[in-house]
């Protein structure tokens, strides 16, 4: 799994030109699922975008996770964050996962937010959406579950 993860102020998605979902601040997190991906990675990287101390604390450092500032979350899928982009101009979508695995991980990666205590805002899965991130510091991080070490 892949995730892009932005600690944001105000932040909303608009699903098919219609329903607005939005999150006050926390962090916007962009999840693409790839092959292979787990149930013990969504769950992993829920836990790790919920520890995340990103955040600033009293003296201005990041000290903080989105537990202790009770931030919450805007999740978006992204099947975009599965590209190739190593050969050619045009991306290759090989290696993001079938729909109904992606969108079933996505779903268990929002439930264990959940389960963490974060408020969770989400996109619809599959849908076009616009984005709207007004990201604070800026803040982004690119998280890779392959690289926790657990990837089987």
């Amino acid at each position: 799994m892949r995730a892009v993860v932005q600690r944001t102020g105000p932040a909303a998605v608009t699903v098919n030109h219609g329903e607005t979902r939005s999150i006050p601040y926390g962090l916007a997190v962009f999840l693409g699922v790839l092959k292979g991906d787990s149930p013990a990675e969504a769950a992993a990287l829920a836990e790790k975008v919920c520890g995340l101390r990103v955040f600033s604390d009293k003296e201005g450092k990041m000290n903080l996770s989105l537990s202790d500032v009770k931030g919450e979350v805007l999740l978006i899928s992204n099947f975009t964050l599965g590209s190739d982009c190593k050969k050619g101009r045009r991306p290759s979508f090989d290696l993001a996962a079938p729909p109904v695995e992606a969108e079933a991980l996505y779903q268990l990666f929002a439930q264990r937010l959940r389960e963490l205590g974060v408020p969770v805002a989400t996109g619809e899965f599959g849908a076009h959406m616009q984005v709207s991130v007004e990201n604070d510091g800026p803040v982004t991080l690119i998280l890779d579950t392959e690289k926790f070490g657990n990837k089987k």
